[in-house]
């Protein structure tokens, strides 16, 4: 015999004795399909599966170098690798928070937060509203019970009972069942899931926070020697990002100039010697048309224009060089930021000399690449060395690179790194790099006619950060209420009470009988049931009665019956 099934689908006007449609078993209209997936979608398990998806997916936003963030990283990695960077550049791994499939997944898990937490709050908003649950038959199978003789009318031992509970800030509904037996449904907690619902609500806040903070946001980066200044437009920064929404037209207008760089380290404890101990960028700071003002600027103490924050964001050593070539031109003069590399301030730094000319005439390109160490010393191994982070003993050596320095490729390049593939590197008469030694003051020769360089100086510099983040104070009160709502969920019980009185016919033989039941495992369930039942004796309204073995007994199975099962009623 065939167990396949059917449903028979009738057209509209079809005749009663037309042939049904068949349909397979499992098989779903176009409707039924569309619910079921809906369904799927807003399922909590969706919801995690999707959240645990998107953390994956950020990880090769920090394997890979981002275009917004280091343009010139992501040109390096796809010159160094020649077969797998064009794939991973189809595959947006180089713009991971914008790409199509990071996007998708945030959106997914944005419709499932929504599809979840919709229904959710809408029943539990019923639920509060409505009356407490119906009261038990019996009492005994509840893990909770408790059976006292009553001293006084019912009315009075529901009034002492009903008030006592709202005291403990229970909600309370007196019920008269129709056989004349009254009792006191309580219940409390009922804000447990209230706090569930607020955290996921706050949590779809903080992505919806986050988005616009990436759409509308911009950061710009402006590394600045002391006495030099910069003005607020993307074209002046070092580098510059902006979301799908922002752009360069929403940086204010504004001037700042670094006057002064005040940093100190510890320089007397011998257990801390080095660690930094000021930090702090002197500034004029002009807005639109107004005069400049004096600020300061420290680590976690920005400058607000107009929204927009000026932060402190590094600091190091720029020494002062000027490069002539064979023909005694000045072809590079300034301050040049070197990036320190280590606590000591071991610093690294290069100079690019594109259009020079040697000695005999003839055009040259070529690159200093230098090491400056702001308190030289030599370490056991014999190698220099920074053995202070302050300025006590300013040495600075580089090597030469002479080739194409790769300027007119058309490709990105780090101011601060040498691309030495087309270049070679010079080298002394025993074969090793040549290494040019400097000290302020100093000037030494290169080799081959390319001319001469002088250490004139050596200056600060300071590294800012500016940006507009839109979106950070209503991210910080959705995280506030996430962590409320989580606490609430944690913490509070949730726990039933009854009390019921039966009628003044059967007082003598059932007493009056408390009981409490709670969802998941409650160590106070029990105290709060005796503290109702020492509350109605000590109000005079009922007398302590001794249980029977069999009352103990099914209290006891009453108990595991009620923490299998949950919450009743």
């Amino acid at each position: 015999m065939s167990h396949d099934y059917y449903v028979e689908d009738r057209l509209e006007g079809e005749a009663d004795g037309a042939v049904p449609t068949k349909r397979s078993p499992g098989s779903l209209t176009g409707l039924e399909l569309l619910r079921f997936s809906w369904r799927q979608l807003t399922s909590m398990r969706t919801a995690l599966f999707l959240l645990m998806l998107l953390a994956i997916a950020s990880v090769p936003g920090s394997l890979f170098p981002q275009a917004g963030f280091d343009a010139a990283g992501v040109a390096r990695f796809l010159r160094d690798n020649p077969e797998v960077g064009p794939w991973l550049q189809r595959l947006q791994f180089f713009q991971v928070y914008s790409s199509v499939w990071f996007s998708a997944i945030y959106l997914l898990l944005f419709i499932s937060l929504v599809g979840c937490i919709v229904p959710r709050a809408l029943v539990h908003a019923r639920a509060i509203r409505s009356r407490p649950p119906r009261t038990p038959a019996r009492f005994t199978r509840l893990p909770e019970f408790r059976r006292l003789q009553p001293t006084a009318p019912p009315a009075v031992i529901l009034q002492v009972a009903a008030g006592y509970l709202r005291r403990r800030r229970f909600r309370v509904d007196v019920r008269l069942d129709q056989d004349g037996v009254a009792s006191v449904a309580a219940e409390r907690g009922h804000h447990r899931e209230s706090g569930n619902v607020l955290f996921h609500v706050s949590l779809v806040g903080l992505l919806v926070c986050f988005a616009t903070s990436s759409l509308y946001s911009f950061s710009g980066q402006r590394v600045v020697v002391e006495g030099q200044s910069f003005v607020g437009a993307a074209t002046d920064f070092d580098s510059f990002t902006a979301g799908a929404g922002s752009d360069e037209s929403g940086i204010p207008p504004f001037s700042l100039k670094l006057q002064n760089m005040d940093v100190s380290f510890e320089a007397q404890q011998s257990s801390q010697i080095g660690q930094p101990r000021q930090f702090a960028a002197d500034v004029l700071l002009s807005v639109g048309a107004e005069a400049e003002q004096p600020r300061r600027i420290e680590v976690n103490k920005p400058a607000d224009v107009v929204g927009t924050q000026i932060s402190l964001s590094g600091n190091g050593y720029a020494p002062v060089l000027t490069v002539r070539d064979g023909s005694g031109s000045v072809v590079s003069a300034g301050a040049v930021p070197f990036l320190p590399q280590t606590g000591n301030y071991d610093s690294s730094g290069v100079v690019k000399i594109p259009d020079a000319v040697d000695a005999d005439g003839r055009p040259a390109q070529f690159g200093l690449q230098g090491v400056f160490l702001p308190t030289a010393t030599v370490d056991g191994a014999g190698r220099p060395v920074s053995g202070f982070p302050g300025l006590g003993n300013p040495f600075l050596v580089f090597t030469l690179w002479v080739g194409d320095l790769g300027l007119e490729s058309g490709l990105p390049q780090s101011v601060y790194e040498l691309d030495n593939t087309a270049m070679t590197q010079v080298l002394d008469g025993q074969g090793r790099p040549l290494a040019l030694q400097l000290t302020p003051g100093q000037t030494v020769q290169l080799p081959e006619g390319l001319g001469s360089v002088t250490l004139e100086s050596v200056a600060r510099f300071a590294a800012f950060d500016i940006r507009r983040t839109p979106g950070q104070l209503p991210a910080l009160v959705f995280s506030l209420l996430a962590t409320a709502g989580l606490i609430a969920s944690l913490f509070l019980p949730r726990r039933r009470v009854w009390v019921r009185v039966p009628g003044s016919q059967e007082a003598a033989e059932q007493g009056l009988e408390i009981a409490g039941l709670s969802r998941g495992a409650d160590a106070g369930l029990a105290a709060e049931v005796d503290s109702l039942l020492s509350a109605l004796v000590q109000a005079g309204v009922a007398e302590a009665s001794t249980q029977t073995e069999g009352q103990a007994d099914g209290r006891a199975d009453g108990r595991a019956d009620g923490r299998a099962g949950g919450v009743v009623g």
